[in-house]
Parts: C-alpha cells; sequence; structure tokens
C-alpha cells in the first residue's frame, strides 16, 4: 500500500465527517499525522480542489469530490427522466438549471429547477419568452437560426437595455454568438441581471430551430471566476448525458421544482 494515498484519504474521510470545516492542527492530531505531513496533504488536496480552505483557515470538501460522485451515479444508476437530471444537476452544483426551446418562434424557458446557491430571480418560470439576446439560454438558441433569420427575429423582438451590459446591437450579439459558438458554451454575464450570470449548451448543437433544445445553469456573478471551469464541463457533460434521456423530446414546461 502506499503510505500518502491512505493518509490522503484518512483526511478526506476526517474532513467528510466535520461540515463546519476542520482545522490543519486538528487534522493532524485526530489522524496521527505530524504538522508538517499534515499540512503536505492539504496543500496538495486543496491543489486538486479536493479540499479547499475557508476565510477561517478550517478545510471542508472541495468541489471535485461532487465531480467524482457525479460520474458515480451517472456510472451506477439507470436512465434518469428529464425532471430527474435537473434535480440532480441543481442539487450537485447548488445552481438553479433552465430548460428551453422555440416556443411559437420564441426561444422560451420549458422548466426550470432552482438551486440553493442561486438567487430566485422572479422572470425565470416556465413560459418565460423575453430578453433572449440576454440570456445564455436565449443566446443558445438564437445560434441556432440562420443570420437572417435572426435578424428578422430580433427587429421584431427588439433588443431591450435589461441592464447596462445588455448587448443591444445585432453587430455586438452576433460576435458573441460567433466566440460562444466555437467553445460550445453560450454565456452572459450579468446582461439580464445585474449580479447574475448564465451559461448554456445546445443538447444537440446540429438540430435545427424547431427540434433545439437548451440547457443552462444560473450562477451569482461573484462565484463565476471559480466556477466557470467546472461548470462548463458539467454543462458539456449534460449535452451529451441529456441526449439519452427518455423524455427529451416531450418537452412540456411542468412546475418548476425548487430545491430550497
Amino acid at each position: 500500500m502506499i503510505q500518502s494515498v491512505q493518509r490522503a484519504l484518512r483526511i478526506m474521510e476526517l474532513v467528510g465527517r466535520h461540515p463546519e470545516g476542520v482545522t490543519a492542527a486538528r487534522i493532524a492530531f485526530d489522524c496521527g499525522f505530524s504538522r508538517a505531513t499534515a499540512y503536505n496533504l492539504l496543500r496538495t488536496l486543496v491543489y486538486e480542489e479536493y479540499l479547499r480552505r475557508d476565510e477561517n483557515g478550517r478545510y471542508k470538501l472541495g468541489r471535485e469530490v461532487s465531480a467524482r460522485y457525479s460520474q458515480l451515479t451517472r456510472a451506477t444508476t439507470g436512465p434518469l427522466t428529464l425532471a430527474e437530471y435537473m434535480d440532480r444537476f441543481s442539487v450537485e452544483t447548488g445552481y438553479s438549471t433552465l430548460l428551453g426551446r422555440f416556443v411559437e418562434g420564441r426561444p422560451a424557458i420549458t422548466d426550470m429547477v432552482e438551486g440553493l446557491r442561486t438567487p430566485h430571480v422572479e422572470e425565470f418560470a416556465a413560459g418565460f419568452d423575453d430578453g433572449a439576446h440576454a440570456t445564455a439560454l436565449g443566446k443558445a438558441l438564437l445560434a441556432t437560426l440562420q443570420p437572417a433569420d435572426r435578424a428578422r427575429f430580433l427587429r421584431s423582438a427588439g433588443m431591450r437595455a435589461f441592464t447596462r451590459r445588455t448587448l443591444v446591437e445585432p453587430d455586438a450579439l452576433e460576435y458573441d454568438l460567433a466566440i460562444y459558438g466555437e467553445s460550445g458554451v453560450y454565456a452572459e454575464m450579468g446582461q439580464f441581471k445585474d449580479g447574475m450570470a448564465g451559461a448554456a449548451v445546445l443538447v444537440n448543437a446540429k438540430a435545427s430551430p424547431d427540434n433545439a433544445v437548451a440547457f443552462g445553469a444560473m450562477i451569482p456573478l461573484k462565484e463565476i471566476r471559480t466556477s466557470w471551469p467546472r461548470i462548463t464541463q458539467l454543462l458539456r457533460d449534460a449535452a451529451r448525458d441529456l441526449m439519452s434521456i427518455p423524455d427529451l423530446g416531450r418537452l412540456s414546461g411542468r412546475k418548476s421544482n425548487s430545491t430550497n
């Protein structure tokens, strides 16, 4: 057995039993390590994001633990329904999740699940079809339109300024869509509501507008710097996973389900 791996796992188990966090001194004492050994292991675990150190110097489980749990559940559970998938995504990330498609020619939210870490946004509910140019979900759906059709839609719908960051010129939006289209993850940073950000993917990037489905998450803007790499990867995974969800093709906008 490799001793350093065993010691790291003992630290993970200890920290997992203390959701309020544990100090390095307590970890060293309870695990029977020298402080030097504990600090070396803790630095590595924090660097790899399996632990995080809060402002009080206490260690707590990090985001990579959630990522491994998500992979385990995907590998060991059967096919989920669309509602179950969205519920699980919101629980694991803490962020509200959205599903959307074109409804009567307008990008609309067809489903939503609220997450504990995302402040409530009153407008975001099943049936909301305004401000597509200012939301990540709307941008993803608008990207499926041909440029001429997109320009026609924007002339009809308008490009209202929801915040000072909202893109209100078609050329600016076209540039935005081109940049995000290359990465596959569409985003907005405070363009619909101050202090909020959004990210979204197309479940089937080659689908026509009539069949396009977008999946997205709402993230507090203050968390976007630390959350962006992980949430974009999870959204790309979701785009793949949702292709196999049996009821994806029968979107019908259920009542919002809150995890609060």
